[in-house]
């Protein structure tokens, strides 16, 4: 049997075609290698753990294992840190606690790489505490944590909500002598951005400018993004352009948020340019921007352009059916929005609420006693409800002078513990007052009282 070269370049076919997504092509180039005497050897079976876990699922990886050890062949290190990387991905938290004591059990003794992948999973599902016990875990088995430990162990904190511990924490790994490379400066900048802390996310953007190190297009967008969620949409135009003097291309995601940003300014003819531009430099374009390409027709008025994209969008989800059900409803084609309700709610793994939220709020604008009723309808039909269902139809039944209907359903949403906004619960009470109806605003008072006891019970309840 002839192994050396021969083998080497077999992996290397096999993994551009796992690369390019191709695994039944490389299963039939392993298979045919092995006719023609080329033997594979653990890193052949290591590339097709790799590929599985990345396109088929962990379990069919797994069975890779099988495969492995029929040919006498015995997994390494490399193999059981792809099969963890792939329950990692997966957030299979059990699986990836079961494949790190396997290797124990097979003599294999963890590395680096596998402490952090357990420890990024632990983070994913909600387990800091438990992460923080493998950092201990990995010092006692001698093995000194790699900048990735602490960018992960940073952006895991970042993401459970604990921007400043992060923050606490890098402060304290300067101090041991840590060098913070552009990967921890961004995780830092987003978990500060994503907390509402956009004060010690620029100070942290001018320290990363002082450090020497240059402020990449990830750094940019985040930075960007931030100032367009909390509305401080100048501050966000000056760092798109800052980055584009500084020779940064956006990439397509940074294209549809400033698309987004300049549609709720109300520029659209800027928003209309960015997008023609976006369409000339993103050849490879997702649903984020079809979704975003869509929204912007519709407020455009394209409708009919607006539903041509949707033959070129792969998968749709739950926030594309919202923009469709939106931008039909406000160019005044509710029919076409109701039959694409009934479509999804029959199709889609995902919640309607939204996009039904979206068609309730367009039918009680309407201001007509069918269409509320028809609303009211739709409301009993519904499973879960939000505030965002109750409001539009409270606000319409007021309208029309309907208030013991809106005080049921405000009663209904108020014991079901929905917070509704303090504006409509004053509409309600008024309009009871205004109307004679003392008895059903003394009463709705109560209930409003009620709820808000209930509620401050729960967070002391939370807190402990």
């Amino acid at each position: 049997m002839r192994r050396g070269l021969p083998t080497r370049l077999m992996n290397i076919c096999i993994a551009s075609l796992c690369r390019a997504r191709s695994l039944r092509k490389a299963e039939l180039v392993l298979v045919d290698a092995i006719r023609l005497g080329c033997l594979p050897d653990v890193a052949t079976y290591n590339i097709l753990v790799t590929a599985y876990c990345r396109l088929v699922g962990v379990e069919d990886a797994y069975y890779v294992l099988h495969r492995m050890r029929e040919v006498g062949l015995k997994p390494d290190v490399v193999t059981y840190n792809s099969l963890i990387t792939g329950a990692v991905r997966w957030c299979c938290l059990p699986l990836t606690l079961d494949l790190f004591e396997e290797m124990h059990q097979v003599g294999l003794r963890p590395d680096v790489w596998t402490y952090n992948n357990l420890m990024h999973c632990l983070f994913k599902s909600g387990y800091p505490d438990h992460a923080f016990r493998v950092l201990a875990d990995m010092e006692s088995a001698n093995l000194s944590p790699s900048p990735t430990t602490y960018n992960i162990l940073i952006n895991g904190l970042c993401k459970s909500g604990n921007a400043a511990n992060a923050l606490r924490l890098v402060r304290y790994l300067e101090r041991v002598g840590f060098s913070k490379g552009i990967v921890t400066y961004n995780t830092l900048i987003d978990g500060l951005c994503r907390s509402g802390r956009l004060g010690g996310a620029r100070r942290v953007f001018r320290e990363l400018a002082d450090s020497g190190l240059v402020p990449n297009a990830v750094t940019y967008t985040t930075m960007m993004k931030s100032y367009f969620r909390s509305r401080r949409f100048v501050e966000g135009l000056q760092v798109l352009d800052e980055m584009t003097k500084k020779g940064y291309r956006l990439d397509a995601f940074a294209y549809c948020t400033v698309i987004s940003a300049l549609i709720k300014m109300g520029r659209m003819e800027e928003a209309s340019d960015f997008l023609d531009e976006m369409c000339r430099q993103c050849e490879a374009r997702d649903r984020v921007c079809y979704n975003t390409q869509i929204n912007l027709y519709f407020k455009l008025g394209k409708v009919d352009d607006a539903l041509a994209l949707l033959d070129k969008v792969d998968e749709i989800d739950e926030y594309t059916v919202s923009i469709l059900v939106d931008g039909l409803c406000r160019n005044n084609r509710l029919p076409d929005a109701y039959s694409l309700l009934k479509y999804t709610a029959t199709m889609s793994p995902w919640s309607n609420l939204v996009p039904y939220n979206c068609f309730i709020q367009a039918l009680c604008k309407q201001g007509k006693a069918e269409s509320v009723d028809f609303a009211m309808l739709l409301l009993n039909q519904l499973e879960v409800k939000d505030s965002f269902t109750y409001t539009p139809l409270l606000r319409g039944l007021c309208k029309l002078g309907r208030l013991i209907e809106a005080f049921n359903i405000m009663v209904t949403a108020l014991r079901k513990g929905v917070a509704l906004p303090c504006s409509i619960q004053h509409a309600v009470l008024a309009g009871l007052h205004s109307s004679g109806c003392k008895l059903h605003a003394w009463k709705l008072r109560s209930e409003i009282f009620r709820a808000k006891f209930r509620r401050s019970k729960l967070q002391v309840q939370g807190q402990l």
